[in-house]
């Protein structure tokens, strides 16, 4: 009879603390929140970034909120398109084509 009061005083002790479930939801939290910001990366394709090669990324080409991202080493650069158009005079630097698959490449001349 001695042997199972000492298992029952040792479960009230751990129910009297109101924190004890505390630890468990900080712990889980954290888990979720990094998933949460790993799960977003590989959404929007960002992993590049993270990376240390340049790259130059284009999103929405053609449309109105065509953006163009260049990452040289840490410096990351974005250029937003406007409806405006260019004058002046310049030259022929190189030639877009695009391909069978919708993508654009440039090439230099």
């Amino acid at each position: 009879m001695a042997r199972r009061a000492g298992i029952f005083e040792q479960l009230q002790e751990t129910d009297n603390d109101p924190l004890s479930g505390m630890a468990n939801l900080f712990d889980l939290a954290m888990v979720f929140a990094v998933a949460l910001m790993v799960a977003m990366v590989v959404y929007f394709k960002l992993p590049e970034l993270l990376s240390s090669d340049d790259f130059t990324m284009i999103k929405n080409a053609g449309k109105e909120n065509m953006e163009i991202i260049v990452k040289k080493g840490r410096e990351i650069t974005k250029y937003k398109g406007t409806q405006n158009q260019g004058q002046g005079k310049g030259k022929r630097v190189g030639a877009a084509y695009e391909l069978e698959d919708g993508r654009i490449i440039y090439v230099p001349e």
